[in-house]
């Protein structure tokens, strides 16, 4: 069996390595081995990594959890803040300006609707939504080592993502943020856009449908719609 300092260990390495290549060793490797080079670099650590850290979790003996929520929560808030988490990743596909490939020039004037509307980090916000749920779930070693790895990588990638943004998009992107917020629902509250600019999409709405069932009908025990 293996132990917790395994699984802490490959959960370090692979956020650590993930937010180094992502920002502050990215422009240089890129510079050495060109695009290519870097995305096989970085595609190659990113799988070692997270395959160790698989490896250590399901070679973990098991530990008790320091909680476990409520019944409540299993049968009602958790299904409800997976399905948000599941439409925003879906979401996060459809004309994503922080994707490489988006304009900067679109991004100065589109208005902020769908899942952009909720956040303008919804496929970091989907992960943080499904770490924080997992946490609150059950408080396993498990849990809250990967979980909270993942969150914190989530967390703290999306901010250093603004701040790279910034950088290559200038004004296109500050106005942007000013017309969105990086918390969920924030800039509807605040006024900056309005409810009826919530509404996902269907292609979103559906695929987010598609991602929650196939996603608690694959856990080891009934959660959500199979309980």
């Amino acid at each position: 069996m293996g132990t917790i300092m395994s699984l802490v260990l490959a959960t370090i390495a692979f956020v650590g390595s993930h937010m180094l290549l992502s920002h502050p060793l990215r422009a240089p490797v890129v510079a050495k081995l060109g695009e290519g080079g870097f995305m096989i670099v970085y595609s190659i650590v990113a799988l070692f990594t997270f395959g160790w850290m698989v490896w250590a979790g399901l070679a973990m003996a098991p530990m008790p959890a320091h909680w476990i929520a409520p019944l409540w929560f299993y049968d009602w808030a958790a299904p409800v803040l997976m399905l948000l988490a599941s439409i925003l990743l879906a979401g996060s596909f459809v004309g994503n300006p922080a994707f490489p490939d988006a304009g900067s020039g679109s991004t100065s004037i589109r208005p902020a609707t769908g899942v952009f509307a909720i956040t303008r980090h919804p496929m970091n916000w989907a992960i943080m939504i499904w770490a924080l749920t997992h946490i609150a779930l059950s408080g396993t070693p498990l849990n809250l080592t990967v979980a909270g790895g993942l969150f914190l990588l989530t967390f703290f990638g999306s901010l250093a993502q603004d701040r790279k943004k910034e950088g290559l998009m200038g004004d296109a992107w500050r106005g942007w943020e000013a017309r969105t917020s990086f918390v969920p629902f924030k800039a509807v509250l605040d006024g900056r856009i309005p409810v009826w600019a919530l509404w996902p999409g269907w292609i979103a709405l559906i695929g987010g449908i598609v991602i929650w069932v196939g996603a608690t009908w694959l856990h080891a025990m009934p959660v959500g719609i199979w309980q």
